[in-house]
């Protein structure tokens, strides 16, 4: 019985998880929030909103008792839910800790971090200046990833214009497109992002069809 009830927690600790977004560094409220609610919602958020208490003694009480085993109980499982939502390029910034709630701060501190900030930007450009189109997805999900760096580097204060993350998308596409990219290159009125995602799928679909 105890062994079905453990399996039945777990798979609810990953079911819960596998619904909120990983923490990938900059997103720690939306992050935090969900964590907090998901955790509520199968009452393991105790170890989050209380401090631990003193250590058991032959004296305590069997409420202190109860509230002992439950708070490790939650501190335990909480940090194994964290745990699976943070992105794994991450992992090893984040300060090792066997409390919940230090796990959650240094999330916080971890977003925070101006030098962090610095490296998660470097590690974004490096992606959006190398990452290659290898048709294992659409075109469609391609350009939307990288219009998702561009973006992620904007909420991080830096400057990056369209026409740039359109050269970057055009750079991104295999030799096969070369046609393609040579007639985007000796047209006078460069396309949008939209515009060159729209092209990009047309191509795309001719393509597929050959």
């Amino acid at each position: 019985t105890f062994y079905v009830f453990a399996t039945s927690i777990h798979v609810s600790l990953h079911s819960q998880a596998s619904s909120i977004m990983k923490f990938n560094g900059l997103n720690f409220s939306e992050w935090s929030e969900q964590v907090q609610f998901h955790l509520g919602v199968i009452d393991l958020d105790l170890a989050l909103s209380t401090d631990k208490h003193a250590a058991l003694t032959d004296t305590s009480s069997t409420e202190q008792r109860f509230f002992h085993k439950a708070w490790e109980r939650s501190n335990r499982l909480s940090l194994i839910f964290m745990r699976i939502t943070v992105a794994n390029n991450i992992k090893s910034t984040i300060h090792v800790t066997d409390n919940a709630k230090e796990f959650m701060k240094s999330e916080k501190n971890i977003s925070q971090s101006e030098s962090a900030d610095k490296s998660r930007a470097g590690t974004l450009i490096g992606t959006l200046t190398t990452i290659k189109y290898d048709g294992s997805r659409t075109m469609h999900e391609h350009v939307i990833e990288m219009a998702n760096i561009v973006a992620r580097l904007r909420s991080m204060g830096m400057k990056v214009d369209e026409s740039f993350l359109v050269q970057f998308i055009i750079n991104s596409l295999p030799s096969k497109y070369g046609p393609f990219q040579i007639n985007y290159n000796t047209i006078k009125d460069k396309w949008n992002v939209i515009e060159l995602q729209s092209m990009l799928i047309q191509a795309y679909s001719r393509g597929s069809k050959t």
